[in-house]
């Protein structure tokens, strides 16, 4: 075999030392922080899953604006503020570029008083209490805020007729508290009654004495309305039902999931709001079969789509940044105008970093969710936060 001579060896030295420098390029980082157990699991998992799927498929584009390959760092909080706390300052030591947080407010909030201080643009995997983002001007929500979705839900109670409306809420959550609060300044602003209230506590195993009291009510209320999620909603309406009040009940997004729509007759004729609606031919519907035949699980809910637009939204920011520094990105973010997304189209400009978005309704019926109507809240009537 002919050996290579000298010159030759020094032009292919030179290439192998030009190569690494030609197709280096730089990481974006994103610390994740989300529940694999606890409370927030059923809404954390499924988000999680969703923003790791078009992770995946963003590197294989090259990632990031199509240049920058996305590494996660994932924690899990098994739905802790104490861990998810923890998680926020591990990420700011390791100098992250974004941080995603749990699907809820309150944890987010608690995330953002590290990460914002520190200059790390931070978002909700679907967190809706619009006053998260007063904890600083790095946190951003990504699904539509409670006083949105309670606009439209109210609206809807009004158009068929529903004239006074109860309350039921828990202090243990900004998400569970404001929710209901939302809807019943929307429902008296468009000439409705609130004829009471009722407190729970979150992970409360029985609710007989709020089922009493809702009985005991002269006159009885044309609507109940609230923003208990699992397990506490299922108690709830379980306890309603068997008590033999038949009184329709409205519930905001946290409804949307497969164990509600389980929940057999109990739940018949219930009505959510909902962050979107696969219709056939949407880019919701191709992302469901994208999902479907790539894992051989259905994406059955709107967390796994929202987890993926939040992908999207970041690469947007990163774009119309045109760098991947932290505060200029989040500057990106907080001025993005109306972009169209998966799930729906959102818009950051002129909101307080909570998107504005559409809002589905929706019906539960033979365990299946039933589209009603898609649309913006009216401005006139949304809660201020």
């Amino acid at each position: 075999m002919r050996r290579p001579d000298s010159g030759t060896l020094l032009l292919l030295s030179a290439a192998l030392l030009a190569a690494p420098a030609a197709v280096a390029q730089e990481e974006y980082v994103i610390g994740v922080a989300a529940a694999q157990s606890g409370g927030l699991a059923p809404f954390d998992q499924p988000s999680f899953a969703g923003f790791q799927f078009c992770v995946d498929e963003m590197n294989a584009q090259g990632g990031i604006a199509g240049q920058h390959p996305i590494r996660l760092e994932v924690r899990d909080t098994r739905s802790d503020m104490a861990e998810t706390v923890k998680f926020a300052q591990e990420f700011v030591d390791l100098g992250v570029n974004f941080v995603v947080g749990p699907a809820d407010g309150d944890p987010t909030m608690a995330m953002g008083q590290i990460t914002g201080p520190a200059g790390i643009p931070t978002m909700t995997f679907a967190g809706t209490a619009p006053i998260l983002t007063q904890v600083s001007d790095y946190v951003f929500g990504s699904y539509p805020a409670d006083n949105q979705q309670a606009a439209v839900l109210a609206s809807y109670a009004r158009e068929l007729g529903y004239g006074s409306a109860w309350l039921l809420k828990s202090p243990d959550a900004a998400y569970t508290l404001i929710g209901p609060e939302y809807f019943g300044q929307a429902f008296q602003t468009l000439g409705g009654t609130v004829l009471g209230e009722g407190s729970y506590t979150m992970n409360q195993p029985e609710f007989s004495a709020i089922v009493t009291t809702i009985q005991a009510l002269d006159p009885q209320p044309d609507v109940i309305v609230t923003w208990a999620w699992e397990p506490d909603f299922p108690a709830f309406i379980r306890a309603l039902r068997d008590a033999g009040v038949t009184t329709p009940v409205m519930g905001a997004d946290v409804l949307d999931t497969p164990t509600v729509r389980g929940l057999g007759d109990v739940v018949e004729g219930v009505v959510h709001t909902s962050g979107g609606y696969a219709e056939e031919g949407s880019a919701h519907a191709d992302f469901n079969a994208r999902y479907l035949a790539a894992t051989g699980l259905a994406a059955d809910t709107n967390y796994h789509v929202n987890g993926c637009d939040i992908v999207g939204m970041i690469d947007a920011a990163v774009r119309a940044a045109g760098s991947t520094d932290p505060s200029a990105v989040r500057d990106a973010l907080a001025d993005l105008p109306e972009t169209q997304g998966i799930m729906s189209s959102y818009t950051f400009a002129g909101t307080d970093r909570m998107p504005l978005r559409s809002v589905v309704l929706a019906r539960i019926e033979g365990g299946q969710k039933v589209f009603i109507r898609r649309g913006l809240a009216d401005p006139a009537i949304i809660p201020a936060p």
